[in-house]
């Protein structure tokens, strides 16, 4: 086995002789992705709106109790918060919390799994294993690349998932160096596999 830097990640998930081929994480240059192109323009409407109704609620642009004709309605203003903080969080907060999950985030192929470990809050580990999984690849011109594997998962979305990990039920490898060797280190595992097996 080839040493790598995050190997060390991995080393107490292996089971006896599975072999470690491949680790990574997620670049954390790339910060725009396709889905952005009509979630930033939700995000600047809604935010927009949102700070709009709190300032009208204070009473800016021309309101009545700004005249004296009415009081400040502080249960409003108090509605209005949360959806001040949320659309913050939808126009830049999303890229600063996907880029330090970006940092906690470690990638690996074996010789018999895929596994994602998930370090932002506590260590989770996710396996597939290589027999039971397909593959869909997307590729930038500068060769980073998403791998995303098998079925899409059930799991519950948050605000967190307006960013792009596990975005759209799947797992993945997410903004990945070099995508198309990991691809082909992957499928030929697969084959491999397959040939051992006997199908």
């Amino acid at each position: 086995m080839q040493y790598q830097p995050l190997n060390e990640k991995f080393q107490n998930d292996l089971t006896p002789r599975e072999t470690i081929l491949w680790t990574g994480q997620p670049n954390g240059n790339v910060i725009f992705h396709a889905r952005d192109l009509y979630l930033i323009p939700f995000s600047l409407l809604w935010g927009g709106f949102a700070i709009f109704w709190e300032l009208s609620v204070l009473g800016y642009w021309g309101s009545p109790h700004k005249t004296g004709a009415a009081p400040v309605s502080w249960f409003m203003v108090l509605w209005g918060i949360p959806f001040v903080l949320m659309g913050q969080y939808i126009i830049w907060g999303r890229f600063i919390y996907e880029w330090g999950r970006k940092k906690k985030t470690f990638y690996a192929v074996t010789d018999k799994r895929l596994l994602i470990v998930d370090e932002v809050w506590n260590r989770k580990l996710t396996s597939v294993r290589l027999s039971d999984t397909c593959l869909d690849k997307s590729t930038r011109q500068d060769g980073i690349g998403t791998l995303k594997f098998g079925m899409p998962l059930m799991i519950k979305k948050s605000w967190s998932s307006w960013g792009n990990f596990e975005s759209d039920g799947k797992l993945s490898f997410l903004d990945i160096d070099n995508v198309e060797q990991v691809y082909a280190m992957i499928t030929n595992s697969q084959a491999r596999l397959k040939n051992e097996s006997g199908e």
